[in-house]
């Protein structure tokens, strides 16, 4: 069995390493990369038979781990969605819990001397007057702290909602018309995209989801327009940077038409 284990091992290594050179050569890098990390609770339940906080610390050690990989692959932007305003209907003790993880997690990337060699700039969006003072502090202190960075783009969709972030755009437009700032003819696809949370970065190239669901879950509905979409059975908490290979290698081989 010892030897079995280490021929697989040996064919993993190998596989992954043909897989990473096909991916360096094989076409342009997704230069902004968005994230639906799903699967934590069932990862917890199903293949560890643990409690679900589990699978949630898991999950945010295999995000900082995930963004080192996308670092060294050279994407520009990464954005997650780590918790919608409909995730706040779960039980308190769970939300409690993420909150405080996001938390520490906030303050440690900020801290990270990677964070800083590598020029990242961490911003999170969503509605943050859905958050408590504590949690808000914690997103001023990393943004602030990265701020001066704009090599890499580290984006953290938080208390958001895909439909709630374009009616917020389209009150500020409201309001801009009725204010005499902006004339109902100055509102195009431009103008509005840049009402949203996302105005000062790319929509994303390729949207990946975990844990076998096929589904955007009111996710970047206006920046995906032209996206690829990828999806994996592999919940997050299990992904493996093969696994993200994969998930580029199969960008790569597809023709972006725009509807052209």
């Amino acid at each position: 069995m010892a030897v079995q284990r280490l021929v697989t091992k040996t064919a993993y290594a190998q596989y992954e390493k043909q897989l990473l050179k096909e991916v360096m050569e094989g076409g342009p890098m997704p230069d902004h990369l968005a994230v639906i990390m799903d699967g934590n609770r069932r990862y917890a339940e199903q293949v560890l038979d643990e409690d679900i906080t589990i699978g949630h610390g898991l999950g945010e050690e295999k995000l900082e781990e995930f963004l080192d990989w996308c670092l060294d692959l050279g994407i520009h932007y990464v954005t997650v969605f780590a918790f919608s305003t409909e995730n706040f209907d779960r039980g308190s003790d769970e939300i409690d819990y993420l909150m405080d993880l996001f938390e520490t997690s906030l303050y440690k990337i900020a801290d990270l001397d990677k964070t800083h060699e590598k020029g990242l700039r961490v911003k999170v969006m969503g509605d943050r007057t859905m958050l408590s003072e504590e949690m808000r502090g914690a997103i001023a202190y990393a943004e602030d702290r990265t701020s001066g960075h704009s090599a890499y783009n580290f984006t953290i969709a938080m208390a958001y909602g895909g439909r709630q972030e374009i009616i917020t755009a389209v009150k500020d437009i409201a309001a801009k018309v009725r204010d005499g700032e902006m004339a109902v003819e100055d509102i195009s696809e431009e103008t509005f995209s840049k009402h949203l949370y996302t105005s000062d970065m790319p929509d994303p190239d390729l949207i990946l989801r975990t844990s076998g669901e096929v589904r955007l879950s009111n996710f970047l509905l206006w920046q995906m327009a032209y996206s690829e979409l990828y999806f994996t059975d592999v919940y997050w908490p299990g992904f493996r940077y093969i696994d993200l290979l994969r998930a580029i290698r199969s960008y790569q081989r597809r023709i972006r038409r725009y509807g052209a």
